[in-house]
């Protein structure tokens, strides 16, 4: 029989965790009494550095039931390498990986297991529609998911990261070694056999999000950067219509020289300084990005340390 493991990234949730460990585990073991999946399918919390009561919740969890465990990371890593630490530790022929807000639905994992014992060896959950988000949240999500497709990067539409992947298609994440790891990027490029299952999210059920615009901001950037080079192009596109620009300011200058009464000179200096300024430091900061990403990439530091497990 299938034996899964549900992984799920903790930050300081301990207002809700106690209620998420329920529902899975209420899940959970209705699909063993069903005879879907294995006895020993567990779930299994990732403390992602948390400052509160997060850690010693799962404790008390993993001490009432063999269906639940823990793993504390050493500091806060992140929410990426916080998963991706529970997805490289468990063992299991099937993981699915969903957040601990209870803003997913549940239970759209019977259809992901459904799709994965039919011979899918991923299966991504994407929501309907946001309409529990609210304008500004909806609108730059939409603005990001089409960014991407333009930068050619491959990715599925409003998909996080809530989905079940294979043995197999776990060892295959485990071939990419980037130290900036966009997981909604990467997995898409892994291939194999995959399929979609839909749901509607809900609002956070406790606690306050743990992305907020600037939190979302830079995810947006890490994965625009860690895709696509295309950023780097339009720093010769900028060139180019900064070339036609000045053209244009010299040929405005000398019609003003020849035709108009104007300063000597005054117009354009101070427009081709600005413009021109603007423009480098433009580029500077986009060619800083990524030479910071290489830095990191040499390095090649671990992503995470692994504290305790229960």
């Amino acid at each position: 029989m299938t034996k899964i493991a549900i992984v799920v990234p903790c930050y300081n949730e301990e207002e809700v965790l106690s209620e998420t460990a329920s529902r899975l585990l209420d899940l959970l073991k209705e699909l063993i009494t069903a005879a879907k999946i294995s006895d020993s399918s567990f779930l299994c919390f990732v403390d992602d550095g948390s400052a509160d009561r997060t850690w010693s919740q799962i404790q008390d969890l993993s001490k009432e039931t063999q269906h639940i465990k823990g793993i504390k990371l050493s500091n806060n890593c992140g929410h990426q390498n916080a998963l991706l630490a529970g997805l490289f530790s468990v063992d299991a022929d099937a993981v699915i990986s969903i957040d601990a807000d209870l803003q997913d639905d549940i239970n759209v994992i019977r259809e992901m297991l459904d799709n994965y014992l039919q011979g899918d060896q991923i299966v991504y959950a994407v929501r309907k529609q946001r309409d529990s988000d609210s304008f500004f949240k909806r609108t730059t999500a939409q603005l990001f998911y089409g960014l991407m497709n333009f930068l050619g990067t491959k990715t599925i539409y409003n998909h996080a990261d809530y989905r079940l992947m294979s043995r197999r298609a776990i060892q295959a994440l485990k071939e990419f070694r980037e130290i900036n790891m966009f997981l909604r990027g990467i997995i898409p490029l892994i291939g194999f056999k995959h399929s979609i299952v839909y749901y509607d999210r809900s609002k956070r059920f406790a606690g306050e999000s743990k992305y907020p615009l600037n939190k979302m901001l830079s995810f947006a950037w890490n994965g625009v950067t860690s895709f696509s080079v295309m950023p780097l192009r339009l720093i010769s596109g900028l060139g180019f219509l900064s070339i036609l620009a000045s053209i244009g300011i010299g040929l405005w200058a000398l019609y003003s020289k020849l035709f108009g009464e104007v300063v000597p000179g005054w117009a354009s200096i101070i427009i081709s300084i600005y413009f021109i300024g603007g423009v480098q430091l433009l580029c500077f900061g986009i060619l800083g990005e990524y030479i910071g990403k290489l830095y990191q990439e040499v390095k090649d530091r671990p992503r995470y340390f692994i504290e305790l497990e229960v």
